[in-house]
Order: C-alpha cells, then sequence, then structure tokens
C-alpha cells in the first residue's frame, strides 16, 4: 500500500509584499519566501501550499480578505488561469517599472560590471490586441476549473487554445483573446465550431493521435492575414473540407497554408509548407521597406514597438557608409534591411534557411545591393576563416534567442573585434551573462529597455558596447 501525501497546509491572512521574477509576487511567512501569481503588493490573501522546497515555497491565492488599492480588473475573462498574461491585474505604469528595475537587478546580479545610467524603458502605445502572431493547440484534454470539476461537468473536452503552465496536454479553451485583432477571435471560433459539428478529431498529445493538431495566425501592420492549419495526418477530403470553409468564410485571407507533422514535438520548421489558397506570405512595412514574412519566419510579434526597437539600434550602431556591420541571428533579415541603407555592407547570419531566402527577398525587394545573407548555426559559421573572407565587421548587431549567445559565438566576436557592439535581447538576464564575458574587452556605454509585451513580465533591452582603448 502507498503512503498518502501529507496535503500542503493552508496559510492565513497573508500580505503581499513585492514582484517577483516570471510575473510572480512575493509573500514573506516566517524565514521562507513564498511566490505567487496572480497577485499583486497589497493583497491580503490566504495560501494552499504547492511546492515546498528548503528556502522557498510556491502557491496558489485561494481567498483574498483585501485587494491592494494598485490593483486593477483585468480585462480577459480567462486571467488567472491562462499564463498568458500574468499582469493584467498591475496598472501599466506599474508594470513597466518593475520590468526596468528587472534589467537593473540582473545586471548588477549577473554581470557585475560598471554601469551607466539604464534610460528610461520605452513603453508601449497600445497594451492590447498588440501581437501579430499566435499560434493554438487543438486538444481533447480541455482545462476544467475547479469549478467545473466539482460541478461534475459533461461539457465536451475538445479545445482550441493555449496550453496550461506546467501542463503539458492540457489546453484552454480560449473564449477571446486579447492579445491578437478580433480577427483572430473570430477565425479561432469559427474553425472550433466547424470542428466540432463535423467530428473532426482534436489532438490527444498523450496517445499522438487526433487530426487537428495547430493552428497559426499572422497579421500584419498592413492589414495582411495568414493562416496555417497544421494536422496530424493527411486526410485530404477532410482537410479541404476545413480549409474551404476558412476560405469561404473569411475572405479577407491573403496566405492560407497547411501542414502535415506526425512527429512527436510541434516544431514546423523542418515540415514542408503546402498553400492551400493565396500566396506563400505576408508582408510588413517600415519606413518605405517591405518585409516578406513566410510561416516560419521569425519577426518581432509587436509591429508598432519593433520599429522602435530598430530606430533604438540604429541609432546606437552609430552607422557611416564606409563602414562592414554584422548581422547576428538576423531572422528574415529586417535589421538588416532596416539599416542597410546608412552603412557600405550588412552580412546577415540566421539559422534557419528559408528566414535567410526571405531576407534575400527582402532586400530585392527593397532594391538594396549592398546586404549578404548565410544560413547556418551561428558557432558553426562565425569563425575566423569566415571573417577573414568576409573583412573585419566595424559594427556587429547581435539579437540571439532566450538563451543568449554561445561561448563559441562571443570567442568570435572577440576575435572579430569591431568597434561597436548592439545587443538586442529577450532575456536581461542572459545577456548580463554575455556582457561579462565581453567586459574585457567592451564598455558598456547604454542600455535602453523596450516593453515588447505588456501584461506579461517579459522586457526586451538594447545596450551599446564600446571598445576599450
Amino acid at each position: 500500500m502507498t503512503r498518502k501525501k501529507k496535503p500542503h497546509p493552508i496559510l492565513e491572512s497573508l500580505t503581499v509584499t513585492d514582484i517577483a521574477a516570471e510575473g510572480k509576487a512575493i509573500v514573506k511567512y516566517n524565514d521562507k519566501v513564498i511566490f505567487v501569481p496572480f497577485v499583486v503588493p497589497g493583497d491580503v490573501v490566504d495560501l494552499q501550499i504547492t511546492k515546498k522546497k528548503s528556502r522557498y515555497m510556491e502557491a496558489r491565492a485561494i481567498k483574498f480578505h483585501s485587494y491592494a488599492e494598485l490593483r486593477e480588473d483585468p480585462i480577459c475573462e480567462h486571467f488567472g488561469i491562462c499564463g498568458g498574461c500574468k499582469w493584467q491585474h498591475l496598472p501599466y505604469a506599474e508594470q513597466i517599472r518593475y520590468k526596468q528595475q528587472q534589467v537593473l537587478d540582473n545586471f548588477e546580479r549577473i554581470a557585475k560590471i560598471s554601469l551607466p545610467a539604464i534610460s528610461p524603458i520605452l513603453g508601449a502605445s497600445k497594451t492590447a490586441f498588440y501581437r501579430n502572431k499566435l499560434e493554438f493547440t487543438f486538444s481533447n484534454k480541455r482545462w476544467m476549473t475547479y469549478e467545473e470539476m466539482d460541478a461534475k461537468s459533461n461539457d465536451s473536452m475538445d479545445a482550441l487554445g493555449f496550453h496550461i503552465p506546467g501542463l503539458f496536454d492540457k489546453v484552454l479553451d480560449i473564449k477571446k483573446c486579447w492579445l491578437q485583432e478580433d480577427i483572430s477571435n473570430h477565425i479561432r471560433i469559427a474553425v472550433k465550431a466547424f470542428a466540432v459539428e463535423h467530428a473532426l478529431s482534436f489532438f490527444d498529445l498523450r496517445k499522438q493521435e487526433g487530426f487537428l493538431r495547430n493552428l497559426i495566425i499572422r497579421t500584419s501592420s498592413t492589414g495582411d492575414l495568414m493562416i496555417i492549419v497544421v494536422f496530424f495526418y493527411e486526410d485530404v477530403a477532410l482537410r479541404e473540407s476545413l480549409l474551404q470553409h476558412i476560405a469561404n468564410t473569411f475572405p479577407s485571407i491573403n496566405s492560407l497554408l497547411y501542414i502535415i507533422n506526425s512527429k512527436a514535438n510541434d516544431t514546423i520548421t523542418d515540415r514542408e509548407v503546402f498553400v492551400f489558397k493565396g500566396d506563400d506570405c505576408i508582408y510588413e512595412e517600415m519606413e518605405g521597406l517591405r518585409f516578406k514574412i513566410g510561416p516560419k519566419s521569425f519577426y518581432q510579434t509587436n509591429s508598432e514597438q519593433a520599429y522602435n526597437l530598430y530606430k533604438i539600434v540604429r541609432s546606437f550602431a552609430q552607422l557611416n557608409s564606409n563602414e562592414l556591420v554584422y548581422d547576428l541571428y538576423t531572422g528574415t533579415g529586417t535589421i538588416a534591411n532596416f539599416i542597410a541603407k546608412e552603412c557600405k555592407q550588412v552580412i546577415g547570419i540566421e539559422f534557419v534557411p528559408e528566414a535567410i531566402e526571405d531576407a534575400k527577398v527582402n532586400s530585392t525587394n527593397n532594391q538594396l545591393d549592398n546586404t549578404l545573407f548565410f544560413a547556418g548555426d551561428m558557432k558553426d559559421i562565425l569563425n575566423t576563416a569566415f571573417i577573414e573572407q568576409y573583412g573585419k565587421p566595424d559594427v556587429i548587431i547581435t539579437d540571439p534567442p532566450r538563451a543568449g549567445m554561445h561561448t563559441d559565438v562571443i570567442e568570435a566576436i572577440l576575435v572579430a573585434s569591431p568597434q561597436r557592439i548592439v545587443y538586442v535581447s529577450c532575456n536581461p538576464a542572459t545577456q548580463a551573462r554575455d556582457l561579462a564575458l565581453l567586459d574585457a574587452e567592451y564598455v558598456l556605454k547604454a542600455v535602453q529597455p523596450v516593453d515588447m509585451f505588456p501584461h506579461t513580465h517579459h522586457v526586451e533591452n538594447v545596450v551599446l558596447l564600446e571598445k576599450r582603448n
């Protein structure tokens, strides 16, 4: 007989004191810190402990005795369950204040280098409907609220929405999402309704079975609209019935695509993309430049703030017409093409081959003849031989993924020895780690946080490094 686990305790009438990492807040209890989501400093709550460690605990709020004065009413009905917008209850001015502090804390704690004054964070003018891309998951394991479980609800278990944090096979069925233009909600609801009506099977992640897998919706500031439906297996009649229904219901779609993905994971970078209707891409515009966005292309998901971010990058780079620039992790070459007219040449490097092809098309479409693009693993391409062949850069712009730069890439940058480095990061912690490795040769001259993701704890950060004398 297995021993029953002793239930974690309930702690009563505790006051939330501060904001912590990952969108959680802090409650102090005796000599321990408790991390709690969906509360704000000043709330007085009862907590159900969910995890106990030697130095900290995690909990969820089960009762509010009083609410903090600064708390706001969340706009989304899914707040508190969906993990996407954990700060909707926090005034926007407070959100960006905490993000600014997050950058400073990471730099002081991890980088431990001499810091200039950090510029005030650039907040977003739009805090709702600001994303240009969302990915939804079909699941036959809908997340049920505590109330539904208590009531033994017999509602359908099919869901089309977002994964519940920490539960890979549970998906929250989304009624309305405030992250993307409302057309996104209309499309998602219509797709689910058709699938349910025609008994199309939703994916079972544990058993790896089911017809419908993912729905990806991309929009652009030009009004373009791309829909990608990912199926687990091919069934021509069922697939065409759904896609034709989408095409008929939403004739404004510019690009209706589909993918067959029978792998164990959701990544589509190695899957073939098929066009059902329209083009194989959509377009973004910025300062008269047009950027091709394919189904696998990376593009900053907040178009308006992306423009502000790129202007900061260009300003920090301080380019002139005689300089060679390396643009690392170039994606579809957005930054490379954005700055190309300001310098002699830009060389962009990116892992995804399809993105590099889009980058080349973007240069051609914008009549830019001073760009070169290479596809491959950054640490393999950017080496001494590459630098000798194409020239030592005067400026390096780098915009790596959340994990930051590989040490081989940092060593290659040090060998290249540019006069200036502009480092764009979506993770100040890994950025701070990398800055510590560059500190021997470069001095940190400017830091500019940018809020790309309102109502979340995420913050983008741009720094300028200049070579030491």
